[in-house]
């Protein structure tokens, strides 16, 4: 997630274990995952992200952004035995060499610099099965005990206190789900797991080239079971170099799909309550419409089984707007033998104007675990910003006016306030978060400071929540007052 202040969209992340069909005989024979034990493995990782929010917006240009990363990451099989490997994973957030000089395109690597931060750790060790799926992760105890550290500790390690200390409580629902499904942390430091996984088969395939196998599975989203058709195909092999190059495609059922991102949709539609108003039938029907998509394509290893290289596009669309995921990991003593998408190598991108505060390495402090495959949301004009030399930045408070307010009890982690802002001034909320990127700000009910988040993505739809460890009578005398007819909240840079 960008912020554990703003209640924010997030994605959830899925770790499935792909299963892979036995071909009929006469093909050519994909051997068993045998990797070599005690040998690191160095692999190239270029990601890029882009969002398309153009249905929403009346200038298509202000609303595609990009964001892209470039990592070098190192992975070694410490050990095997027929039931599974254990494997570590050493993670770095710095460019690779040859592209020094382009940092400023490379947005994910800070962001992910931040995460590594957050989590308190650059090794992740796995229990996998032997193709290599993650099925247990060693030191969750440690790495929770760091977040829950950094939950008490604004920036700097200084203890934090009354309404600063409220606005941390989020992340104590943050980590409840890391607890239920340590996995999540593999999920968001170390995603080249899963997707080199997908193609190292635990014994020896037969495939036939050009024929396609088709395979079904359910995943599970929100609680609404999504069934996915999987197609495997052997593209080709390569004699000389020992490999094979395998296809997958995979859609989500539509219909069910669908149903599974109706809470989201409407969540959308709220933030642009004033357009969704104006929608015809048919763009009302094509708003509420989902679908998923990943195409997948894989070098293996003739001789051990391994995944040498992958390429992978996914993507969503959902209320009327496009989310296009693009992964290329490239083992580094092979060479490369698949196209690179253009996003991931182009000079010129539009990127999202974002100044990423690194976390403080001792104790990370606010704003934390950043979701990489979520990028922010486009801004919808530019709050004049001062130079930002060693001073603040000189950004003006904003006043905004409140639609609604309303105490919602959370069974397991107290109350919190649910505010949401007029379209007018959820449109102001956003342009000063834009411009407030980075820095630590102040939230003011009645003139007292309430919460002080730190931005660190710019924040659409006008929702603020302010939960935590309130007492919740106070929290229902804030919406009280909130609730009368021209109630407004300031937000304004910490002084």
């Amino acid at each position: 997630m960008t912020s554990l202040y703003w209640k924010s969209f997030a994605s959830a992340c899925l770790c499935v274990t792909l299963s892979h069909p036995a071909w009929s005989a006469g093909g050519i024979e994909i051997p068993g995952y045998a990797p070599a034990t005690g040998v690191e493995r160095s692999y190239r990782v270029q990601k890029a992200t882009e969002t398309d929010m153009s249905f929403w917006f009346d200038k298509p240009s202000a609303s595609a952004m990009t964001m892209r990363g470039a990592f070098r990451q190192r992975m070694t099989v410490l050990s095997r035995d027929e039931d599974g490997m254990r494997v570590r994973w050493s993670l770095s957030a710095d460019l690779p060499e040859g592209i020094a000089g382009l940092g400023d395109s490379y947005q994910m690597n800070q962001l992910y610099r931040n995460s590594l931060t957050a989590y308190g750790t650059a090794t992740l060790e796995l229990e996998t099965d032997l193709n290599s799926n993650p099925r247990n992760l060693s030191g969750v105890n440690q790495i929770v005990a760091h977040m829950r550290e950094m939950a008490t500790n604004g920036p700097d390690g200084v203890p934090v206190a009354g309404a600063s200390a409220a606005g941390q409580s989020g992340i104590y629902d943050i980590i409840a789900k890391l607890e239920a499904n340590p996995l999540q942390i593999v999920a968001v430091l170390a995603p080249e797991v899963q997707l080199l996984a997908s193609g190292q088969f635990y014994q020896a395939e037969i495939m036939e080239i050009g024929q396609a196998s088709a395979t079904s599975r359910d995943e599970d989203y929100g609680g609404v079971s999504v069934p996915v058709t999987s197609t495997w195909t052997l593209e080709s092999t390569d004699a000389t170099a020992r490999t094979a190059t395998l296809s997958l495609s995979e859609e989500a059922d539509a219909a069910a799909f669908s149903q599974s991102q109706q809470p989201a949709i409407e969540n959308l539609m709220t933030g642009f309550a004033e357009q969704a108003k104006n929608l015809t039938a048919d763009q009302l029907a094509s708003v509420k419409r989902a679908s998923k998509i990943r195409s997948v394509e894989l070098v293996v290893s003739l001789n051990d089984g391994s995944t040498l290289e992958a390429s992978e596009i996914v993507t969503v669309t959902a209320g009327g707007t496009t989310l296009r995921t693009y992964t290329h990991i490239q083992r580094e003593d092979m060479p490369a033998s698949l196209p690179l998408p253009a996003v991931l190598t182009a000079k010129d991108l539009q990127t999202p104007d974002l100044h990423i505060d690194p976390l403080p390495s001792a104790k990370a402090g606010q704003g934390i675990l950043d979701e990489l495959s979520t990028p922010p949301a486009p801004p919808k004009a530019s709050q004049t910003v001062a130079p930002h030399n060693d001073g603040p930045k000189a950004i003006a408070p904003v006043s905004l006016e409140v639609k609604s307010a309303k105490v919602v009890s959370l069974t397991s982690f107290g109350s919190e306030l649910d505010i949401m802002l007029t379209p007018e001034s959820a449109a102001k909320f956003q342009d000063f978060t834009q411009a407030a990127v980075g820095e630590i700000t102040q939230v003011l009910i009645n003139d007292k400071v309430v919460i002080e988040p730190r931005i660190l993505t710019p924040i659409p739809g006008g929702h603020i929540v302010i939960n935590g460890e309130q007492d919740p009578k106070l929290l229902q005398v804030m919406a009280e007052q909130l609730a009368l007819p021209g109630a407004k909240i300031v937000v304004r840079l910490r002084p």
